[in-house]
């Protein structure tokens, strides 16, 4: 037997499926947090994600509308397969589990035997103590393609059967499961009604818009939407994502291309209308946090906005500072994914964005290029 295989034979692959269970696919990040000794820090998980469709018999309960809540029912009793009721898919959800490879974050089904919890909150208390995490915030799956939805009925509808299912079914199960309520964007009228009901209520500690979307973040529209959330002190943030379906983004013919691009592009373009269009300046109190675009991008559109502005100021009237300065003292950013292939980089991405003070821990568990805190943990460490 050569080498290779003799390596096999001690240390077999693991099988990983959907039914596996978390505690096991994540033994050796519970194992390395105790042995680093970050096991018994306060960690604070800014972005997981659970599989909402899994239970989405049950979110569909909360449908507000009738009609819609009856074809939910109907359709799932006599229709198998994906997307569930209401949702509007994308072709990339077909490649993110690697070929296979890495399945469990397209679904998990693993069991959770006999509790009074339900099966979201004991499968993330699962992930909670094998990632040593102390807060964790929950977010939607197929659910972050809804600023592209056909019907801009559905996605109101769906945001508040989503928000009101979780806040009511899951986040009450442990006090470490927090939520951010998911705004119907493109209304800006109802993520208003979205913000006034959900701002007071346990565990919601901000507000969420999926980014794939066209709708121009410094419309007129928008403007008592932001106030509103600010006067909670609660953030906004801008949750990344993809679609292959975009004209630009259909000419890469890898889902390598358009996952490296789409989750930063959608952000990018956010960011930039967000602050040249005087947000931060409109409404100095409102935190934005920026989420899944990893960090590289950042310096970038920092030092571009930066030189643009610099000769064309007439055109951001409301700016009082350089772009980058709002960059790094407004905007929150999340760690997920860390680009490390290059760590004089990093370095200088980490002082452009002041991540002693800007930069949140995410692990964006169960994903498939998922963090654990040994990402940070072994930067500093």
């Amino acid at each position: 037997m050569d080498a290779f295989n003799q390596s096999i034979a001690r240390h077999p692959v693991q099988d990983i499926d959907t039914r596996t269970d978390t505690r096991a696919y994540l033994a050796h990040a519970r194992r390395d947090a105790e042995r680093k000794g970050y096991a018994d820090w306060t960690i604070v998980d800014i972005d997981a994600h659970h599989v909402e469709s899994v239970s989405w018999a049950e979110v569909t309960e909360f449908i507000e509308d009738p009609v819609l809540r009856h074809q939910a029912t109907m359709y799932q009793k006599e229709r198998v397969g994906a997307p569930p009721y209401g949702l509007n898919g994308d072709l990339g959800l077909r490649y993110q589990d690697v070929g296979g490879r890495i399945p469990h974050q397209s679904s998990q089904r693993e069991e959770i035997g006999e509790t009074d919890l339900h099966r979201d909150v004991v499968l993330t208390q699962r992930a909670m103590h094998a990632l040593a995490v102390d807060y964790m915030v929950l977010f939607p799956t197929p659910m972050l393609f809804l600023g592209m939805h056909p019907q801009t009925e559905m996605e109101i509808q769906l945001s508040q059967a989503y928000n009101r299912w979780l806040t009511q079914r899951v986040v009450p199960g442990d006090p470490g499961i927090v939520a951010l309520a998911v705004l119907p964007f493109n209304t800006p009228d109802a993520a208003l009604r979205t913000v006034e009901e959900f701002a007071d209520v346990p565990g919601v500690i901000g507000f969420c818009v999926t980014s794939t979307r066209h709708k121009p973040v410094h419309a007129n529209e928008y403007m008592k939407l932001y106030r509103a959330i600010e006067l909670t002190g609660k953030p906004i943030a801008f949750h990344a994502g993809y679609h292959w379906q975009d004209p630009s983004l259909a000419t890469c013919n890898t889902f390598l291309g358009m996952h490296a691009l789409g989750f930063v592009w959608c952000n990018m373009v956010h960011m930039t209308n967000w602050i040249l269009n005087g947000i931060p300046e409109r409404f100095p109190e409102l935190k934005s946090l920026w989420v899944e675009s990893g960090l590289a991008w950042v310096p970038f559109l920092m030092q571009r906005l930066d030189d643009q502005y610099l000769m064309r100021q007439s055109e951001a009237p409301l700016l009082t500072r350089l772009p980058s300065s709002y960059m790094s003292t407004h905007c929150w950013y999340t760690s997920q994914p860390l680009e490390k292939s290059n760590l004089e980089a990093l370095e200088c991405t980490f002082r452009m964005t002041n991540a002693r003070e800007q930069l949140l821990f995410a692990s964006d568990w169960p994903h498939f290029d998922f963090d654990t805190p040994a990402v940070i943990h072994d930067l500093v460490g």
